[in-house]
């Protein structure tokens, strides 16, 4: 029942943004795009970015409820009874003010065997932090630590709003030049000629064909792009987290990652991939990894003075 439940949250979650979305357009007041005397580039532009920028911002500003929700992550009260909880809620808000934080982000737990924790949360004041159950039973005290300095460092550094940003800006390029390209292949020879283009159903039909296989082989390309921002971030978010909650801990993090990695979880949710501690990938599929190489990031740690 869990996948029934995740697939009507999703659809949910894509209704509302399809809805506010074109609540916006209208009242700014955007014209379609395509015209019958060719395209308006002004109004597609504009309707790139809305849809682009404005799908990525509603969703991180979602974020924390659809990891709560999709994740099953629990939020753990700072005096709950359980001691291990309440420590880790402690080392939370500890690493946190060492940090900086206007505000100690929440601590969850969720259900999983992975050994994984990840950051989210719309702004430095409104964020979460959650680990698995896996991770609570499978490290010690210091590695755990080093594994929350890691997630801390993340909020800190403000990579929620970083990566959404460049998803959003990679959004509307892919959208914008899948049309214009599509546009040109399809109906640039007829654009002078309104008659033409009005009565030939197909080549509207061919436009938006072009524009669907455009449109998946850039954000295929623009996937690249931001899995290598977001493993940028995550050398800096190493490096943060090691100040944080010590260079040992961190490296004896992972360290600890990399002796289990063949029992990550089969099934990850990549709307939160990005903020996890770690990610497999190997061969050509480590340009789309939003992780470095677990080895390697050990390695620039241990080289790394600061």
């Amino acid at each position: 029942m869990m996948w029934l439940k995740r697939i009507g949250l999703f659809l949910l979650i894509n209704a509302l943004i399809v809805i506010t979305l074109s609540l916006i357009l209208n009242i700014l007041g955007v014209k379609p795009y395509l015209t019958r005397f060719g395209l308006d580039y002004s109004s597609l532009a504009m309707y790139c970015l809305v849809w682009g920028m404005g799908g990525a911002f509603i969703s991180l500003a979602l974020s924390k409820i659809m990891a709560k929700w999709m994740m099953g992550v629990e939020i753990i009260a700072p005096d709950n009874p359980a001691y291990e909880l309440r420590e880790l809620v402690h080392t939370v808000h500890q690493l946190a003010k060492s940090a900086g934080l206007p505000a100690m982000p929440e601590v969850g737990i969720y259900d999983s065997p992975e050994i994984n924790a990840f950051a989210t949360g719309p702004t430095k004041s409104r964020a979460l932090v959650a680990v698995s159950s896996g991770l609570l039973q499978r490290m010690n005290k210091n590695e755990i630590r080093g594994v929350l300095g890691h997630e801390v460092a993340h909020i800190a550094n403000g990579d929620m709003v970083t990566m959404t940003l460049v998803q959003g800006i990679v959004n509307a390029f892919v959208m914008f030049l899948a049309r214009v390209i599509a546009y040109a292949v399809t109906m640039g020879g007829s654009k002078n000629d309104s008659e033409e283009t009005s009565s030939n159903n197909s080549t509207p039909f061919m436009f938006y064909v072009v524009q669907i296989g455009l449109e998946i082989v850039f954000m295929i390309l623009g996937s690249m792009v931001v899995a290598f921002f977001s493993r940028f971030r995550e050398y800096r978010a190493d490096k943060g987290g090691a100040r944080l909650a010590g260079k040992e801990n961190m490296i004896l993090a992972l360290e600890s990652l990399n002796r289990v990695f063949g029992e990550m979880e089969a099934e990850p949710q990549p709307a939160l991939q990005t903020l996890k501690i770690s990610s497999h990938s190997s061969g050509i599929m480590r340009l789309f990894s939003t992780h470095p190489p677990l080895e390697e990031r050990i390695e620039k740690l241990k080289e790394s003075t600061y």
